[in-house]
């Protein structure tokens, strides 16, 4: 079953009591068989006027509360009594997908962008996968590819956009509903109440996809390239 362009669906998995983080970590990790673990979080107070920081050593994080950081993201597991465990003992931690292997890899990039070329998609009968949004970024979840995979497929195109960023094997991603430096993170396009793993597309799909919207419907945050120039999309 494809998604409906442009509806949010609210997975209902939650049991009565269960708080949410631990709820949403236990479906990734027992139903769709994804590796998580708890990110670090933010803070206890501000650091500076745009909010709170992260709780790790790190002043200037440039993710904050959003990465791994005790345990590291090798620790990743589905297990749900260590799941349990982990989100008993810090209820709000992030949910931190370990991508790659045989969980989910995933592509993102600027929000307005992200915005833009998922109407496009839409318009094009592509078929997406689940979605994260953050107010920053959106990130659109992929089936795992290796990095040589990669590799080839960007080595084929002539250019691709500057701001996409690839989260494979080795990455992570933080999940819904956490909360990190940037904002809440959400659904734009949830799985699939009741699915038992949600349905993934190929990177290549994705990519060709993204750069094919950019050269048909360009729009505001597109540049057009100078001769010789490699970057031709910036957002």
């Amino acid at each position: 079953m494809r998604e409906i362009p442009g509806r949010r669906r609210r997975l209902r998995f939650r049991h009565k009591g269960t708080p949410a983080q631990l709820d949403a970590a236990l479906t990734c990790a027992t139903a769709w068989h994804w590796p998580v673990l708890p990110g670090v979080g933010l803070g206890p107070v501000a650091r500076d006027d745009r909010g709170r920081g992260c709780a790790c050593p790190d002043p200037e994080c440039v993710v904050p509360g959003a990465h791994p950081f005790d345990p590291g993201i090798l620790a990743a597991t589905t297990d749900a009594r260590m799941v349990r465990w982990w989100w008993t003992n810090r209820p709000t931690a992030p949910i931190v997908l370990a991508t790659g292997g045989r969980a989910p890899c995933a592509v993102s990039l600027p929000a307005v962008a992200g915005a833009r070329a998922l109407a496009a998609l839409d318009r094009m009968g592509m078929r997406l996968g689940p979605v994260v949004a953050t107010p920053t970024r959106w990130s659109l979840l992929v089936a795992p590819y290796s990095m040589e995979q990669l590799g080839e497929l960007l080595y084929a195109k002539d250019w691709v956009p500057s701001s996409l960023r690839f989260h494979g094997e080795g990455g992570y991603l933080v999940l819904p509903p956490s909360e990190a430096g940037t904002g809440q993170v959400r659904w734009e396009r949830a799985p699939l109440p009741g699915s038992a793993s949600p349905w993934l597309p190929g990177v290549e799909a994705v990519v060709d996809a993204l750069v094919e919207a950019s050269v048909s419907a360009p729009a505001e945050g597109f540049t057009p390239p100078e001769a010789g120039d490699g970057t031709r999309l910036t957002y």
